[in-house]
């Protein structure tokens, strides 16, 4: 029987709080136009660069309006080259005195009425240029797209996300923090960040804390930038940031391997030694896990010593054989 000790970590006081991994560079792209979508140009998962057109929203009447408007531009030039031929004309005559000033007046108003309407019809042109921006989704940054909420052919309305992507490389964590611990931690102080899916725990820093707690309920709003890692870390994975708080006293921490766990039912335990060298099976509290250890929160006191493993069944005042 293989027989071990109570594996206590000391430290300063250390407030644990859960949060969930994203992308610092992430967007829900959504359009201002109402219109059927007419083609989607990506996929899941789809490296996409900034200015790539990703969704195209078909919109008759702004067709229409920019069939119209061209229309008017065409028709403004000419006006405008028109009236520029007779305020060229008519200036030489005046200059001659071959015509008269409100000749000359008139045509003088001509023209510049005729470059306002040609102004005017630009303009036109320019807006309703901007609004077909907003029916032509394109890639606000280089990066990926991780989903979509729409489909060809369905109506895309003001507002609405169809198409969202993330940015590559950094990485933040967004936790809660509760009121009484809150004034324990600042802007840019060092924290680490355990993501259990890749068991890796990778330094970060606070980069944004909130002040009001009014509409999540006592929690506050963290978020901690992680710093440059080559460990796979994937948006969504849950991640528990491990703070340093202000209090300086110690702490004592008992962990165990996961695999001596006892496990009946809901409940959790290990075989423990006792004084007469007989298996006792003690009753555990169990906090977070931590890799291949967990976290022990009550039951277990430091120094006492448990069974790792036994050649024969286990059970309560089976006598211990320390090999």
């Amino acid at each position: 029987m293989k027989v071990s000790t109570v594996n206590v970590d000391q430290k300063e006081g250390v407030l644990n709080a859960s949060g969930k991994i994203e992308a610092v560079n992430s967007a829900n792209l959504s359009t201002r136009m109402m219109g059927y979508v007419n083609k989607i140009y990506v996929n899941i998962g789809e490296k996409v660069k900034k200015g790539q057109l990703l969704v195209s929203i078909s919109n008759n009447e702004l067709q229409a309006q920019r069939a119209q408007v061209n229309a008017k531009i065409t028709e403004a030039s000419a006006a405008v080259n028109n009236a520029k031929k007779d305020y060229e004309r008519y200036k030489n005559l005046y200059e001659q005195n071959s015509a008269s000033q409100k000749e000359f007046d008139d045509v003088t108003a001509n023209f510049k009425m005729a470059k306002a309407r040609l102004e005017a019809a630009n303009e036109m042109k320019n807006e309703i240029d901007a609004q077909f921006t907003y029916i032509n989704i394109r890639a606000p940054f280089n990066g990926v797209v991780i989903n979509t909420f729409i489909d060809e052919g369905d109506m895309a309305n003001p507002g609405v996300p169809l198409i969202a992507i993330e940015g590559p490389g950094k990485f933040e964590v967004t936790a809660m923090v509760p009121e009484n611990e809150i004034s324990n931690i600042k802007s840019g102080i060092p924290v680490a960040v355990f993501i259990k899916a890749i068991d890796t725990t990778i330094k970060a820093q606070v980069s944004e804390l909130s002040i009001s707690a009014k509409n999540t309920g006592g929690q506050y709003l963290m978020k901690a930038v992680l710093d440059d890692t080559k460990a796979p870390v994937l948006s969504g994975m849950y991640a528990t940031v491990m703070i340093p708080t202000e209090n300086k006293l110690k702490t004592s921490t008992v962990y165990l391997p996961k695999d001596v766990l006892v496990k009946k039912g809901q409940l959790t335990g290990i075989y423990t030694v006792s004084e007469q060298q007989t298996a006792i099976l003690r009753w555990l509290r169990i906090g977070k896990t931590f890799g291949d250890k967990v976290e022990v929160l009550s039951g277990l006191n430091p120094d006492e010593s448990y069974i790792v493993s036994a050649k024969g069944k286990l059970y309560n005042g089976a006598k211990v054989l320390i090999e």
